[in-house]
């Protein structure tokens, strides 16, 4: 089935060039393009953010007593608000963002579906954030001592699940109501399947995330009698940014590796039906999320007991595990079927992938009872190596799509670059708060405890790494911002890619196609190029 709206993105055309008419325009543009940059922009701030804040928590987890980089009173709230800025704040509307913007033209659309919703979505996911920001501030979130401030982040957290799952809604439909004639559902590129599927396992478990947050909040102002008093708030909320919850938000990351490795291999896509399988397997951890608790494997006892443990754990950690080797194998085996040429796009998906594969095997190591390390700080690093693994993933996407999103091809050894560096500080960010995980370093705690070992050690690692991965995302930016104010002018297929998005010139227009072509199979652009062989 097709729908198109040729017409989406007109009636917002600035008169002039003047600065007002430019900002009316961005404000008010439905154009699916404009919309994805915007959630883009913001979630590069967000991940900047992330990082900072995480290079101070491990400077100031250097000594047990703290190096009063943060005061006492104020270390819960930061650390709330660390952990929603990394799944709500820039996992999630990082990828959304570069769905909506990139699915459309990758799937033969003039327009996305329901635009206005999608524009509804990010003004409401940034509002939302705004709100948490402010309420933070006020001595409110979780922890916080000011009541009112409390109630603001709960609701600040609402707004951003609302726009998250209206932008869902958007690209969902996309891709099953408004592909190009001839393009069947198994011929969907594989990134576009990852937005699917993701975003079909984010409208399924955010609207339980939201239904939590009413109940909180009309306890919390209705005398606390239910759930608790704000510092409960962990016990009810806790697990949307915990694990397998995050789950449901690397899928994208995974696909841009789908979507980048047969490109560079220059080899169609090998085993195509297995890496759907395995995108959709990477999303099982929804099953988790809706459950809203964690599943461990808890070896002891009689027989039934261990089976009843066992089924469930495989289930909901297991499965998610499977997809994600399922994933990155298939990945590595289009580089041994094709003739690969290593570019940073590349680079950035396929070292962004090992970090998140690092990060789910992590979990399910983390709940295994026995290895005894579900509070410590080992569930720190398994988010950490998700979060800016996935971040990796998706500084390769936006090089990939950089000639249709700003008309540019980036300095690929400058980026490339960026990749190593960007790998180190993932490492650097995650692998000590394992270690130190397995020492019982308490998790989310900024000071206050001690150990036996290197505590300045480990934290004084994990916080260079999370300031390494900030300086990497900046200077990323700034190659960006660089490459589009030079204009250096990128060709309509600068990698000699396989999908329709290729096709129009860079960038894309804003009806994206003057005429839709007829689909044959999931490398339409590829079926055109007779003249080049290709191993099948």
């Amino acid at each position: 089935m097709t729908t198109i709206d040729t017409h989406v993105g007109a009636t917002t055309k600035a008169n002039g060039s003047s600065f007002i008419a430019a900002v009316g325009q961005w404000v008010t543009s439905s154009d699916h393009k404009k919309i994805g940059r915007l959630f883009i922009g913001w979630s590069l701030i967000h991940a900047i953010e992330v990082a900072v804040l995480g290079a101070i928590f491990g400077f100031e987890r250097m000594s047990p007593s703290g190096l009063e980089l943060i005061a006492g009173d104020a270390a819960l709230q930061l650390s709330w608000y660390s952990r929603h800025l990394m799944i709500l704040g820039l996992l999630a509307p990082l990828f959304l963002g570069i769905a909506i913007a990139v699915v459309p033209l990758q799937v033969g659309s003039r327009a996305i579906s329901l635009p206005r919703l999608a524009q509804f979505s990010f003004w409401s996911w940034l509002f939302g954030s705004g709100l948490v920001l402010i309420s933070i501030i006020g001595n409110g979130g979780p922890g916080g001592g000011n009541g009112d401030m409390v109630d603001l982040f709960l609701m600040g957290v609402a707004l951003v699940a609302v726009g998250i799952i209206a932008g869902s809604v958007s690209v969902a439909t996309t891709v099953m109501t408004s592909r190009a004639p001839g393009m069947s559902m198994d011929m969907v590129p594989a990134f576009s399947w990852s937005a699917l599927v993701g975003s079909i396992t984010s409208i399924l478990s955010l609207p339980v995330a939201i239904g939590t947050l009413i109940y909180l909040y009309a306890d919390h102002t209705a005398g606390q009698v239910a759930f608790g008093s704000n510092k409960e708030i962990e016990k009810w909320l806790g697990w949307v940014y915990a694990q397998p919850m995050s789950f449901v938000f690397i899928v994208m990351a995974l696909g841009v590796l789908a979507e980048i490795a047969p490109v560079a291999a220059r080899v169609r896509q090998p085993l195509r039906p297995v890496v759907l399988i395995g995108l959709g397997l990477a999303t099982s951890g929804v099953l988790g999320a809706v459950t809203q608790s964690s599943h461990t494997l808890n070896l002891d006892g009689s027989s039934s007991d261990k089976i009843s443990s066992t089924l469930p754990f495989l289930l909901f950690n297991g499965l998610p595990l499977l997809g994600v080797l399922v994933s990155v194998a298939v990945a590595l085996l289009a580089l041994k079927e094709g003739r690969p040429r290593v570019n940073a796009a590349f680079a950035f998906a396929v070292l962004g992938s090992l970090m998140i594969l690092a990060g789910v095997a992590g979990s399910f190591v983390q709940h295994i009872e026995s290895a005894n390390i579900v509070t410590t700080s080992f569930g720190e690093g398994v988010t950490a190596y998700l979060v800016y693994g996935s971040v990796l993933c998706a500084l390769g996407a936006l090089t990939h799509w950089a000639p249709k999103l700003w008309g540019v091809v980036l300095d690929d050894k400058k980026v490339l670059g960026l990749a190593g560096l960007g790998l180190i500080g993932t490492v650097l960010a995650a692998l000590p708060l394992y270690i130190a995980g397995f020492s019982k370093q308490p998790a989310h705690a900024v000071f206050g405890f001690d150990y036996d070992g290197p505590v300045a050690l480990w934290n004084l690692l994990a916080g260079a790494g999370a300031a390494l991965v900030a300086l990497v995302v900046l200077a990323f930016v700034g190659l960006l911002v660089q490459a589009v104010r030079a204009g250096a002018g990128a060709t309509d297929d600068p990698w000699d890619a396989h999908t329709l998005e290729w096709s129009v010139p860079s960038p894309a227009p804003l009806n994206n196609f003057a005429a839709l072509a007829t689909v044959h199979s999931s490398e339409p652009l590829l079926d055109a190029k007779p003249s080049q062989e290709v191993p099948a």
